[in-house]
């Protein structure tokens, strides 16, 4: 197989090509020139010959491939007999300048410019010459008295010009055509291109890019109809783990059938784009003054997206959130309406999912707040107007201080808080908890280092980690950076972590909790009871700490239905080796069950609430790490 590009082939096609029919106008002419010659007597027929010769010469040049060459000696050889022919009769007015029109027509098919436009300065020059010299008297032209012979002469030029372009003017057709050809299928190709730049690839749908344009018309429609332009941002629930079990494969197809049945829903003026990933955006007219049809159209997109699919043989079921915004109401711009039902959306996913919400100013408002107060934790954490307070934990036991629970707070210049149910989440969801939580590891590492400098050696602290912290694969870093910095022993740092976040990724933070647990950190599971509680997570995470969940233990005494659970937990938690922490105690008849029941440590109000630094350091200094088996409260 040639590995020639297309355009080169092509071009060595076109060259074989006039070499071919070069050689048929030239074995055409001298079989002309051969007749011609038969009936010609005298200089003619000499001049005749020596015009077959050259003739001759010149398609065995041809033969040989040599287009250009052959084209050269050719014209020339013609022109040149044709010049010798009227010198020697009538000049000006001899038969012979009949051929020159031809040649020059065959040097623009078959020859180059510059082979043109010299034979036509020649032909021009020469033709002025034979004038001027026939007027001048120079040459007397002799007008033969016409012959049979003058006949097969001009038929022989007639049939020979008239062969040469048929045959050239053909190729010149069919190159046409090609190029025709050439043309339509770049076009084509141009077209296919185009809309692989505006579709989906894998649902054929416009993109986000189209479906800004596809916007601008919709909207134009509406507003010439009196209507309004409803954009509804449709957001999957539950498709991760469909690409996570079955495989990206089988979330493709599931996407494909997806597509059909909300296609099923669209009149013909509707438009369904895909946003990205597993996102959709829809644009739909309705009435100017009811929400119903929107209402309507949304429940229905819902129903068909809860619909369960089959895929590879598996039935698969998901759910959809639907954000709602409307033109113009909610904006012109197709930036803004988009982030408009990008906020409904979300929205309808803290509702609940599976729902539909519209967009209201409210949640810009919201959003807006958001912003503002995540430039200001990035402005607090840079002035270190964060602080660290500590909670106390205690053996439940001997009423020892065995360490503490940094906490993190952001007190405000006019001396309130901005407590973390307030921050924490948000941090989480923009990722600056990363930054955040490494510095809070720094300060407690830090803390916990200076205690020990005053002879509270036993005393560890605690810190607790998000599930974002684990995602950049820099907390191993952090841990062993504030361990270094602080001079802290790793056996003086606990780290704590929700069941959620150890279900959630499980194979990398795995790995870096190993590499933490290897630097000799301890682990805690927080919040115990709250998530899965898988017990196999609590085996491959080493974790050394169990901590129910205060909602358990605040009811302990209250009502009796938590008081079996609570007990299964704290025995779970010893057959397992691991220490039971019970958070939340409040008050002493809590505390004495929760001994009975065999529970390790605790901590809570029944004790101290988290405190600043130099309160903790004091609390433990005035003694409050109480010695005695009753464990009386410090007040």
């Amino acid at each position: 197989m040639s590995n020639e590009s297309p355009a080169v082939v092509s071009s060595s096609a076109l060259t074989a090509l006039s070499a071919t029919r070069l050689l048929q106008v030239i074995t055409f002419t001298l079989v002309g020139l051969l007749v011609a010659m038969w009936v010609a007597t005298g200089t003619t027929q000499t001049i005749l010959f020596f015009g077959c010769t050259g003739l001759t010469m010149a398609s065995w040049v041809a033969y040989r491939g040599h287009a250009t060459a052959a084209a050269f000696l050719f014209l020339w050889t013609i022109t040149l007999m044709l010049s010798a022919l009227a010198y020697l009769s009538a000049g000006i007015r001899d038969l012979a300048v009949l051929g020159y029109p031809g040649l020059l027509v065959l040097a623009a098919i078959v020859g180059s410019g510059r082979l043109l436009f010299s034979l036509l300065f020649f032909i021009v020059g020469y033709c002025s010459l034979l004038a001027y010299w026939a007027i001048t008297g120079v040459l007397v032209p002799v007008i033969p008295p016409v012959e049979a012979k003058h006949v097969v002469f001009t038929n022989v030029i007639l049939l020979v010009t008239g062969f040469s372009v048929f045959l050239l003017f053909g190729d010149v057709r069919r190159l046409m055509g090609s190029l025709e050809a050439e043309n339509a299928r770049v076009r084509k190709t141009q077209a296919a291109i185009a809309r692989l730049a505006n579709h989906d690839q894998l649902t054929d749908l416009p993109n986000r890019r189209y479906c800004e344009e596809l916007f601008v018309r919709a909207q134009n429609r509406s507003q010439q109809q009196h209507q309004r332009l409803a954009v509804l941002f449709l957001d999957l629930d539950n498709f991760k783990p469909v690409n996570d079990s079955l495989g990206h494969s089988a979330g493709d197809l599931l996407l494909q059938q997806l597509v059909l049945r909300l296609q099923s829903l669209l009149r013909p003026h509707d438009v369904l784009c895909r946003f990205g990933g597993d996102e959709f955006l829809l644009l739909v007219a309705t009435d100017a003054h009811s929400d119903d049809a929107i209402m309507q159209l949304s429940e229905q997109l819902i129903k068909k997206t809860t619909k369960p699919f089959f895929i590879s043989q598996m039935q698969v079921e998901i759910s959809a959130s639907i954000g709602i915004a409307f033109a113009p109401e909610h904006g012109t711009e197709f930036t803004a309406l988009c982030r408009h039902a990008d906020m409904a959306m979300y929205k309808a996913k803290q509702d609940g999912r599976n729902t539909y919400r519209f967009f209201h100013p409210d949640l810009d408002r919201i959003n807006i707040d958001k912003f503002n107060m995540l430039q200001s934790m990035r402005q607090a954490l840079k002035d270190r107007r964060f602080e660290l307070y500590y909670q106390p934990k205690l053996d439940i036991e001997d009423g020892r201080v065995i360490g503490a629970e940094a906490l993190i707070r952001w007190p405000q210049r006019d001396g309130s808080f901005i407590y973390p149910d307030q921050f924490i989440p948000l941090a989480e969801s923009s990722g600056f908890i990363s930054e955040l939580g490494a510095w809070v590891i720094q300060e407690a590492c830090a803390a916990c280092a200076r205690w020990q400098e005053l002879g509270l050696t036993e005393v560890t602290v605690a810190v607790n980690v998000s599930y974002v912290q684990f995602r950049d694969g820099l907390l191993e870093q952090h841990v062993r950076q504030a361990l270094q910095d602080s001079k802290l022993a790793a056996t003086a740092l606990e780290l704590e972590l929700t069941e959620s976040l150890l279900i959630g990724e499980g194979d990398t933070i795995q790995q870096q909790l190993h590499s933490i647990h290897q630097l000799g950190c301890t682990l805690a599971i927080d919040d115990f009871g709250t998530g899965y509680s898988n017990l196999g997570y609590l085996r491959r995470f080493n974790a050394t700490r169990l901590k129910i969940d205060k909602s358990f233990i605040s009811s302990l005494c209250v009502s009796s239905r938590d008081q079996p659970l609570v007990h299964a937990i704290i025995q779970l938690a010893n057959s397992l080796g691991l220490v039971s922490v019970a958070e939340g105690i409040e008050d002493e008849a809590t505390l004495l069950q929760l001994r009975a029941m065999g529970c390790n440590e605790g901590q809570g109000y029944y004790w101290a609430k988290p405190m600043p630094e130099a309160d903790f350091i004091a609390y433990l200094q005035k003694g409050a790490a109480i010695n005695r088996a009753d464990v009386i409260p410090i007040r």
